[in-house]
């Protein structure tokens, strides 16, 4: 096999380093499943399984069953499980335990975990170094499986040239090997010695792609609705516990362990359903609206009404804080679609969406602050439309009536009508009309002083001016 003393099966550094990071984060996992994960680029799994072959005669790969597909399963020993931190550049403390055990009934929910991280990743394969080939170059080839344009009957096709063949695209995913965490525990506040605790079966950081951490659980459909949903209560648990900081302010327990998510609420969780061939679609969907419907509660969040605006209905938004973004989808949409299509079902929406919308609040504060923000802007344009109206109607209407009145007394003048008298001067003790008027006594009135009236002059012609003229009256001339 062309291998040295000391790897006697052949594997290259390269890919034992492969080997040691697939299985620091799987646990347990096949030969095809390392290859799909961190090198789809190979022709097979054969290096792969020549890899595991030779760190296992170092002590640091074990197999102790195969999978119901009929693979061997493969984990690390404690010494293997260093190797892996070493080569994933953690902790060793971080690293979890060997999954010893899980191998002999088969694992199936660590390959369904195992499914749902490589349908996520999707890591890209890398072109080799093109071979020189003997067969001549009008030879075919026929047209993979997978790729979009393989008809029915497996059409054949001329095969390129070496230096032109291409690995087939595929959909693009999200993260790497060195992205993911399995075996999440996170430990309840309990009194006593047996702490409570909720463990994740896989962790995803990927800022890159919007999505600073991303809880997953996958779900075999082998164990009850109600089951399952309880778990989402002790995640609550767990996200509500506080602590303090080196300076005494209280953060979420959470974020010890995990990134800010940039987003209300706590960490978003992703149920991936794994229907295998025993769950029916109808059973699938009822399986999936039971557990939605158990944790309405948990990823609801609570309505706040701000009232209603004038004649627009009441508004308001929903408060996330307390809330867990609940996504929900299938293993086999993931591995169609992957992981950035339309496959993620958020609770309280109502379609498929991508990652990026379906992580989103529409109706939450900000929302409704660029909802009012709107309504204040519609509302400050209306009272400038109705100020500028007024400004517009307010000159017009008083010239209006100028210009009417000025029009009916060229109207009358021009009729014979006597035309209205101009104001002559005022008498200053009682305000009227100093001229004469029709009906008054003229020759009882004093003679004009150029100040009066004629009956102010009148009176006070009769009105006693001295004491004598009080008691004995005014002499007559």
């Amino acid at each position: 096999m062309g291998g040295s003393k000391a790897y006697p099966y052949g594997s290259t550094a390269a890919v034992r380093g492969h080997v040691l990071a697939a299985l620091g984060v799987l646990k347990v996992t096949t030969a095809d499943q390392v290859h799909r994960l961190m090198a789809p680029g190979h022709k097979d799994n054969k290096a792969f399984r020549n890899a595991l072959l030779d760190l296992s005669r170092h002590g640091l790969t074990v197999s102790e069953g195969s999978a119901r597909d009929g693979n061997k399963l493969w984990g690390l020993t404690p010494l293997g499980l260093d190797a892996a931190a070493e080569v994933l550049g953690r902790p060793a403390g971080e690293m979890g335990s060997t999954a010893r055990g899980a191998a002999r009934s088969g694992a199936p929910h660590a390959m369904a975990v195992n499914e749902t991280i490589i349908a996520i990743t999707r890591t890209p394969a890398e072109p080799t170094r093109p071979v020189r080939r003997t067969a001549p170059a009008a030879a075919t080839v026929p047209v993979p499986a997978g790729s979009a344009d393989n008809a029915p009957a497996g059409p054949a096709r001329p095969a390129a040239p070496a230096s032109l063949l291409a690995v087939p695209v595929v959909r693009a995913g999200v993260g790497s090997v060195s992205s993911w965490s399995t075996e999440v525990v996170m430990a309840l506040p309990s009194a006593g010695r047996n702490r409570a605790s909720v463990q994740s079966d896989a962790v995803l950081h990927a800022p890159e792609a919007g999505v600073p951490v991303l809880l997953f659980e996958v779900d075999n459909c082998t164990e009850s609705a109600d089951v399952l949903a309880a778990k989402f209560d002790r995640y609550r648990r767990f996200f509500r516990h506080q602590t303090k900081d080196h300076r005494g302010r209280e953060l979420p327990v959470w974020r010890t362990l995990f990134p800010p998510t940039s987003r209300e609420g706590h960490p978003p969780i992703a149920v991936v359903f794994n229907p295998g061939i025993r769950t029916g679609e109808q059973a699938l969907k009822n399986r999936m609206n039971r557990v939605l419907d158990l944790t309405r509660e948990i990823w609801s969040g609570r309505w706040e009404s701000m009232g209603s605006h004038g004649s627009e209905p009441a508004d308001g938004y929903r408060d996330y804080s307390d809330a867990i973004p609940l996504l929900i989808t299938t293993l086999p949409r993931l591995q169609q679609h992957g992981p950035l299509g339309e496959v993620w079902w958020r609770c309280g929406h109502r379609r498929w969406e991508t990652p990026t919308d379906a992580l989103a609040n529409p109706d939450d504060h900000d929302a409704w602050a660029h909802r009012d923000a709107e309504r204040q802007r519609r509302r400050q344009e209306q009272q400038e439309q109705e100020r500028e109206r007024a400004r517009q109607q307010a000159p017009e209407s008083g010239w209006g009536q100028k210009r009417e009145t000025w029009q009916t007394q060229d109207d009358q003048d021009d009729k014979g009508a006597p035309a209205p008298a101009l104001p002559g001067p005022r008498c200053e003790r009682c305000g009227g009309p100093r001229a004469s008027e029709r009906g008054l006594h003229h020759e009882f009135a004093p003679d004009e002083d150029g100040r009066h009236c004629p009956q102010c002059r009148i009176n006070e012609q009769l009105i006693p001016t001295t004491l004598r003229q009080s008691l004995f009256g005014r002499r007559n001339k």
